[in-house]
């Protein structure tokens, strides 16, 4: 059984999502009970601290990427849970202009699908009474979207915690809490956002504050009784058309992006996953049919990438007979070259011709649609498939031919096509669906 639940967004990033969530989420916990992460949208790193402060894997639901029956089934994760929260993404409100699979993204689109009212978390500095007029306009700004009520973070002192309450109450707007503001809880960041969470030694001092914080200064009673029930069924893992019957697949702290509901999905079509470490000179498994590199950070590793001889050759002669995949960080990993942001070149597998470099950052951000004009593993000629695209590399050199044909959400082409070069073949954009 699905149990109810709540979103957590805010007007727009940087408002105090996170703090809330993990805050909640860890507060339930400690009272014992069992709390289902959620987290709207592709971001790939949240849901690792939403999964260290519930002790439940978190999941991502996009309604671009993904069609209602997908989100569907991805929501019976919480079977057997006593409350659902999923954490928004940008601003309530906020997605792309053209409608995907069910929607354009926006947390909102998720709110309207599941049910889910919407805890409006609201930055409060600078402001007080007319704090009530953007949770008035949040909460009017769609029928099909309830707000719940708010929580008002980095509130200055009592009295201005006071004059907002006023404002609220004037117009008819719920407070479940106050947060005055305080640095020792802010989860540290990063060009792609938080750093990950098994990058972060504090994390369970961060996590454990945070909950104290937040049961110290919200109504914990108020916020469940304020969740809904979940309009759509739940029906458990979606299988999802795997790379291979047992895939090899990257995972250490350069490559660790990968969407948890792929790794839910390959399994639930019957397929293995064998880990392996490139940071720890480790080769893909001679059993393996498949090998997948995920995203992540190899630049902050490509001195230690570039010594691993015994992965390197292993990944070489990999793929002299089987595929091998690469997505973002994964594929600059399958490479010639990654030039790191003081400039120095560290040489890496080179199953492609692929050269990038941070010396000369320029941000890469958005939905890609990609049509596919080669196979990749999993997938043949012809299929077309939803992802995201998030770095801040630049192409020096791309002699391989083309993978795909990939635009924007808008339609637009966008020049980073994906690479293929005998079995190996790569994309900036990280998978999420296949479109419809």
């Amino acid at each position: 059984m699905i149990p109810d639940g709540l979103i957590i967004s805010a007007p727009a990033s940087g408002t105090g999502k996170t703090t809330l969530m993990l805050g909640l989420l860890g507060a339930f916990r400690a009272a014992g009970l069992e709390v289902q992460p959620f987290k709207s949208g592709p971001d790939y790193i949240d849901p690792a601290f939403h999964r260290a402060a519930s002790g439940r894997f978190s999941v991502n639901l996009d309604t671009w990427a993904m069609g209602e029956d997908r989100i569907s089934g991805l929501i019976g994760a919480a079977d057997g849970a006593d409350l659902v929260l999923a954490e928004g993404s940008m601003g309530l409100f906020d997605g792309v202009a053209q409608a995907g699979e069910s929607g354009t993204g926006a947390s909102a689109d998720l709110s309207a699908l599941t049910g889910w009212p919407v805890v409006l978390v609201l930055d409060v500095s600078g402001q007080a009474q007319s704090a009530a007029a953007v949770a008035l306009g949040f909460s009017q700004m769609r029928q099909d979207v309830s707000v719940a009520g708010v929580v008002l973070n980095r509130v200055a002192s009592p009295r201005h915690e006071a004059l907002v309450r006023v404002g609220m109450e004037a117009v008819g707007i719920r407070v479940f809490g106050a947060l005055p503001r305080r640095a020792s809880i802010e989860v540290p960041e990063r060009h792609l956002g938080l750093v990950q969470a098994e990058e972060t030694p504090e994390l369970d001092r961060i996590i454990a504050d945070a909950a104290e914080f937040v049961a110290a200064h919200v109504d914990l009673d108020a916020i469940r009784v304020a969740a809904a029930g979940t309009r759509l069924v739940g029906s458990g893992p979606v299988a999802v058309i795997p790379p291979g019957q047992r895939i090899a697949l990257a995972r250490d702290a350069a490559f660790s992006f990968v969407y948890p509901h792929l790794l839910d999905g390959w399994r639930a079509a019957g397929a293995e996953i064998l880990p392996f470490s490139p940071l720890a000179d480790e080769a893909p498994d001679e059993s393996a049919d498949c090998c997948w590199l995920p995203g992540g950070y190899p630049e902050l590793h490509g001195g230690e990438l570039a010594a691993a001889a015994r992965f390197r050759q292993g990944l070489r002669q990999f793929s002299e007979t089987r595929p091998v995949h690469g997505e973002c960080g994964g594929y600059m990993a399958m490479g010639a070259a990654i030039i790191d942001r003081e400039g120095v070149r560290h040489e890496m597998a080179g199953l492609l011709g692929l050269v990038t470099s941070y010396e000369k950052r320029k941000m890469h951000l958005g939905y890609r649609l990609a049509e596919l004009s080669a196979p990749v593993p999993g997938h043949g000629p012809g299929a077309r498939l939803r992802g995201h695209e998030f770095h801040y590399s630049t192409i020096l050199d791309q002699p391989d031919m083309a993978l795909a044909r990939v635009v924007d959400a808008n339609g637009d082409t966008v020049p980073e096509t994906g690479s293929r070069r005998g079995h190996a073949t790569g994309t900036f954009f990280h998978l999420i669906a296949e479109a419809t």
